[in-house]
């Protein structure tokens, strides 16, 4: 495993590794509540779009990325100017509510997604994949509103995407979920503190 590892990290262009790098700044400059985190995210995302579309001819994975892009734009945006008087967002919670309406919502919107794609696209791992993506995008939109809560909704969603990739032979990518799990984790403590102390 730790050779094709080896094998996988060397076959990578600039592009992938850039990506990684941004990523990894975007996460953990979020995890810091820190705004810049938006503008490493919209150049991180931007070049996977570029990268999934030309080099691996992952189309929904381009839009997906796009939808990142956009959504970046809207994180800069409130996390600066969203709260009340123009001011940044503070942090907020979800209520149990809101929690079961986000977790009922997305298996459902998970499950169809899952359900039309393992019918209908000859797609791996069907409902897996529908089950992050959906969770992903949610957890972003959460993000956005600088809601502490999201980080729970990453480390979940993240440990899914690490059997997720290992399943597919996809170590490297494992790897970096891994980390990110890491990453929420440590957010998720720093967000509860600055929400406290708030």
């Amino acid at each position: 495993m730790f050779q094709t590892l080896l094998t996988e990290a060397a076959a990578l262009s600039w592009v992938d590794w850039v990506v990684a790098i941004t990523a990894l700044i975007y996460v953990l400059l979020a995890a810091r509540e820190n705004v810049w985190c938006w503008f490493w995210g919209i150049i991180s995302c931007s070049l996977w779009a570029y990268a999934s579309f030309s080099f691996y001819g992952l189309y929904l994975d381009a839009l997906l990325q796009v939808f990142y892009v956009a959504m970046a734009g809207v994180g800069l945006y409130q996390w600066k100017y969203g709260g009340q008087a123009g001011e940044g967002l503070p942090i907020s919670r979800l209520s149990a509510r809101q929690h079961l309406f986000i977790l009922a919502g997305g298996s459902a919107a998970a499950l169809l997604f899952g359900y039309f794609f393992d019918e209908y696209t000859p797609a791996a791992a069907t409902y897996w994949d529908a089950f992050t993506t959906v969770f992903s995008v949610i957890a972003t939109w959460i993000l956005v509103r600088k809601v502490l809560d999201n980080w729970a909704y990453w480390i979940v969603t993240d440990l899914i995407y690490v059997g997720l990739y290992f399943s597919r032979g996809a170590y490297l990518f494992a790897l970096v979920m891994v980390v990110y799990v890491v990453i929420a984790s440590f957010a998720l403590v720093n967000w509860a503190r600055q929400y406290r102390a708030g």
